[in-house]
């Protein structure tokens, strides 16, 4: 199961308004069962993609122009106390369960559940416990370079399924809205001092918006390569056709919002939780 942008963007690549999908969502006409869509997280790795919502937790002081060491020792354990793996992965369970539709989740668990779709959640899992630093994006830069001197559909393919993924286009504006929920909350938590009221941060969001699309998108693109470089031209199509499907569109509409709102929600008890430890600084 592709992991949400990137893994909150790099952190938004530095230091809007919009309701979350989740938020929004009708409930499902038939909603499945809580074992049914535990075993969904499973054998799609959404349940992998949840947990390494964590690894971004080591990041979440750059946001605040602060670093992990001006939180003395205990900032390891805060960190994992906060985003406690089982706790996420339950409150994705108590929102899946209201919401996804067991048609749904059977056609999604049907295709990850072949051959193909096995392979695939093994290297999507892989890929999503390696940091999204330089390693794995100098990697797929080099291999979408290759890619295109050779002419390779490929990376077409790699565009498609980025677009399928997020077929609402809703990514970066969800991005920006954790990042502004972070922000302020740290910010009455009194762990740092914006110098931005809230329609402020907004402004300059919209500022960097372009930018941080084009550079979503090319973060996104060398991922991909990175992540499926072992699987053949034929099978990243058929994996392109099967997230273009209506039926997964709507999986992935559901699990989007769900991950991002699971962030937002542990980055804000993060931002809360921080001010035990102090520190802080005027950004």
């Amino acid at each position: 199961m592709r992991h949400f942008a990137k893994r909150f963007f790099h952190l938004a690549l530095a230091a809007v308004t919009f309701g979350f999908l989740g938020l929004h969502l009708a409930p499902a006409a038939q909603a499945a069962e809580r074992g049914k869509v535990a075993a969904f997280l499973e054998v799609t790795g959404f349940d992998v993609a949840l947990d390494s919502i964590a690894l971004s937790a080591g990041n979440a002081p750059q946001m605040l122009g602060l670093s992990a060491g001006d939180f003395g020792s205990n900032w390891t354990r805060l960190s994992q106390s906060v985003f406690d793996q089982d706790e996420m992965r339950e409150l994705a369970l108590d929102i899946l369960t209201e919401t996804l539709e067991d048609e749904a989740l059977s056609h999604a668990a049907a295709f990850y559940a072949s051959d193909l779709g096995q392979r695939l959640v093994l290297a999507e899992n892989a890929s999503h416990l390696v940091e999204e630093g330089d390693t794995k994006q100098v990697a797929g830069q080099r291999i979408i370079a290759d890619l295109v001197k050779t002419g390779s559909k490929r990376v077409a393919l790699y565009h498609r399924m980025s677009k399928a993924i997020d077929a609402a286009g809703a990514g970066l504006k969800a991005i920006q809205q954790i990042q502004f929920r972070f922000l302020m909350a740290a910010n009455a938590a009194g762990v740092i001092e914006l110098k931005l009221d809230a329609d402020g941060l907004r402004a300059l969001q919209r500022a960097q918006e372009a930018e941080m699309r084009m550079s979503l998108r090319a973060s996104n693109l060398a991922a991909s390569a990175y992540t499926y470089q072992s699987f053949s031209e034929a099978e990243v199509e058929a994996y392109v056709e099967a997230l273009e499907t209506p039926l997964m569109q709507q999986v992935y509409e559901l699990l989007n919002a769900v991950q991002f709102e699971i962030t937002a929600n542990r980055f804000e008890a993060l931002a809360f939780r921080m001010s035990e430890l102090g520190q802080g600084e005027d950004i």
